[in-house]
């Protein structure tokens, strides 16, 4: 098994995508790439802390490939936007993938060259690529969040508007 790491905004939003799927071992919501260790939401969520809200993959590649993470991931964000990800602003949103090892390095960079260039996107891609940082779990109230509090989500992502730029976009 290995791990995969994945900012993508909101990480309620970035859990169940990956989830269910063949050879998905486990998710875990959290906070990766600031300064403050083992920081709270209350926190992360000031946007002063140098984090991002994150998904933490753990996933057997023989079963799925980062290759179709990667994919999977590009599908669930506006990779234009360098502010955040939709109704969620501020640098603790914004978008980046998180690499383990020098072989999801270049799948990285080569699947991000590659969404640059297939001209879907009229802005350029601004999703970062950085060494994976420690990973802190979050609190027990966010895992699963989109399971534990189902009408909350729900409406959360109605009103987010990743819904309709998914739509649009793939």
């Amino acid at each position: 098994m290995e791990k995969a790491t994945f900012a993508g905004g909101c990480f309620w939003c970035m859990v169940s995508p990956f989830e269910e799927l063949p050879g998905i071992g486990g998710i875990v919501s959290g906070y990766s790439g600031g300064h403050v260790e083992n920081p709270t939401y209350e926190q992360v969520k000031t946007g002063t802390t140098g984090h991002f809200e994150v998904v933490e993959i753990t996933y057997d590649p023989e079963l799925f490939p980062y290759e179709r993470l990667l994919e999977l991931f590009w599908q669930q964000i506006d990779p234009t936007d360098p502010d955040g990800q939709f109704q969620d602003r501020g640098p603790q949103y914004r978008t980046a993938i998180f690499y383990h090892n020098e072989k999801q390095k270049e799948l990285a960079e080569k699947s991000k060259q590659a969404m640059a260039e297939s001209g879907k996107f009229k802005k350029p891609i601004v999703t970062l690529i950085e060494p994976a940082a420690p990973f802190y779990p979050a609190e027990d109230y966010h895992q699963d969040y989109h399971k534990k509090n189902k009408q909350h989500y729900k409406e959360d992502r109605e009103k987010s508007g990743r819904d309709e730029f998914i739509n649009e976009y793939w």
